[in-house]
């Protein structure tokens, strides 16, 4: 009779592990993996993943079992035979989860230390996040010195991302590479990707950072070696071959308005249709010259200081405090001037 219940047990749970897997391995929960790092993460996962189903599928039988075995006939009201415990059972009970839980701290800790750990020849790139947007400066390679507002990446060669802000906490997630870093103001937090599969991936903000946060996204590149070397991507923008002399270090330290103006995120908050930029946060820039008027300025006196000056005159409808304060500093004189035309010039119906 034991005999025959083992048999029925271990029958409904490996039903029920086959269902469970199915679920967990047929339904595509996880993005595409594109990167070594997020493919040991996988490892790690699914090995927690195997271990919980197993679980799952024992106790879930043994309750189905029990229930269905030893069900409680109408009008019985009779107590059950005393239970006086098990030591044999509680001591596999208790040291089948003790080996299965360090096994899964092994994994991870092996895992932790091959994500982090230094190669040769890995590219260094400075990450800044600030309202409502990313930057990313080189720092050595064949594109050092270019800032770009989207992260350009080689194929299968490590990047080691130092992630910093400007402003308030930020976080940088792309969910194909697996990995989050929180972005600090006052501290460069190390992360470090290499990127296995060509294409293009979201750069997302994972911590609330203000009323633009969920428009805070760029874009993650992966490019062949050889067209990562070329530069061809970094064409107007600062550092870049057509900007040898922009100061590095800055979002928008060289390069046309238009560069400038994304490479500063101002499309996440603002409308322009020159740049194709529909952000409801802050006015709408192809009314600056209404808004100019309403605030009893010259044109482009009035650009310049919305911009250095952001809360020296508030739009009617729209929040103080919002725009970052410190473009005066961040944004190069040059940059800045070629901004304030290219601003110009689009909301006449002239921008490029």
């Amino acid at each position: 009779m034991r005999r025959r219940s083992f048999v029925h047990l271990a029958l409904l749970a490996a039903v029920i592990a086959a269902a469970v897997t199915a679920v967990a391995v047929l339904i595509p929960w996880l993005p595409v993996s594109a990167s070594r790092e997020r493919d040991r993460i996988d490892v790690t996962f699914w090995l927690a993943t195997g271990i919980s189903i197993m679980i799952f599928s024992v106790v879930a039988a043994a309750i189905l079992y029990s229930v269905w075995r030893f069900r409680v006939h109408p009008d019985d009201d009779s107590d059950g035979p005393p239970i006086h415990g098990h030591t044999g059972l509680e001591i596999v009970w208790t040291a089948i989860p003790t080996v299965l839980v360090t096994a899964i701290a092994i994994v991870s800790a092996v895992v932790l230390h091959d994500n982090g750990t230094t190669v040769k020849n890995e590219l260094h790139v400075k990450v800044t996040a600030q309202q409502f947007t990313w930057s990313f400066q080189y720092l050595d390679g064949p594109a050092k010195g270019v800032v770009s507002p989207d992260l350009y990446m080689p194929i299968d060669r490590s990047m080691k991302l130092e992630i910093t802000s400007v402003d308030v906490l930020h976080s940088f997630w792309v969910p194909q590479f697996g990995q989050k870093q929180d972005a600090v103001p006052g501290q460069v937090n190390p992360l470090k990707i290499t990127p296995t599969r060509l294409g293009t991936y979201p750069v997302i903000c994972t911590e609330l950072c203000g009323l633009g946060h969920s428009l805070m996204r760029r874009q993650a590149i992966v490019l062949s070696p050889a067209d990562f070397a070329a530069r061809r991507w970094a064409a107007g923008l600062p550092g870049g071959p057509t900007a040898a002399g922009a100061p590095p270090g800055q979002p928008g330290g060289g390069g046309s308005g238009k560069a400038v103006f994304a490479a500063n995120g101002c499309a996440a908050c603002h409308t322009l249709a020159a740049a194709a930029a529909a952000g409801k946060v802050g006015p709408d820039l192809d009314k600056l010259p209404a808004e100019a008027k309403r605030a009893g300025q010259p044109l482009e006196s009035f650009v310049h200081e919305s911009i250095v000056n952001p809360n020296a005159y508030i739009e009617p409808g729209f929040p103080k405090g919002v725009m970052p304060q410190n473009f005066g500093q961040t944004i190069s004189k040059s940059a800045l001037d070629a901004l304030v035309q290219y601003l110009i010039q689009s909301s006449k119906g002239g921008g490029k």
